[in-house]
């Protein structure tokens, strides 16, 4: 079992090889690596990550078959669907580390915070229960400054949902909660940005 911190180590080595165009070649697919897995699979690290087509998690960490557990919705929101997801991984598979990653210029932000100021009516149902679980992490910013700075505004929304996204899987599940405090499971917050390529893990990493 490769342990939380190790885990992270891992994940920010490759996110350093993937900005420098340095890919490992450990990390290509082939057929012996194809064949091993199909026995069975203990992949280091969980990734709650958003849909997003420029965000595609094993390449960002350079990463090959079976080294993560990859859950993908948009706008990287909580439900109890992805949480059971979440617990699957860390008990099935003795998974230690979870990453919430969000992302630069998320379109879920985007639309969580039009949806705010200039509400549409014609908004479909499916869409419209996406932003309401993004809604709480963001409507506070709208009463700050920021909202007369579209960008910062933005940015800061991403890491507020984020965070509120990784509060919810450490608080939401007691199985989590008791991976958490007896087997050294870590849930932490990252963003991805589209421009450079890091990978800014900032929240609940430990001291």
């Amino acid at each position: 079992m490769i342990l939380a911190q190790e885990a992270l180590a891992l994940l920010r080595e490759g996110n350093r090889r993937f900005i420098s165009d340095a890919r490992s070649r450990d990390t290509l697919a082939d057929r012996a690596r194809r064949i091993e897995l199909a026995d069975g699979q203990e992949p280091f690290a969980a990734i709650l990550g958003c849909s997003d087509s420029r965000v595609p998690v094993e390449i960002i960490f350079d990463q090959g078959l079976g080294d993560l557990f990859v859950i993908r919705v948009a706008g990287n929101i909580v439900a109890p669907s992805l949480i059971g997801s979440v617990e699957f991984a860390a008990e099935q598979f003795g998974t230690r580390l979870v990453v919430v990653l969000g992302h630069s210029r998320c379109g879920v932000i985007d639309a969580t915070l039009e949806q705010l100021q200039r509400p549409k009516q014609n908004q479909s149902h499916n869409l419209h229960s996406i932003v309401d679980m993004v809604r709480p992490s963001v409507e506070g910013l709208l009463a700050t400054d920021l909202r007369h700075d579209l960008n910062a505004l933005v940015h800061q929304a991403v890491r507020a949902n984020i965070r509120a996204s990784a509060n919810h899987l450490r608080h939401g599940s007691k199985v989590i909660e008791q991976l958490i405090h007896n087997a050294g499971l870590l849930v932490v917050g990252a963003e991805y940005s589209l421009e450079t390529g890091v990978v800014d893990f900032f929240d609940g990493i430990p001291d």
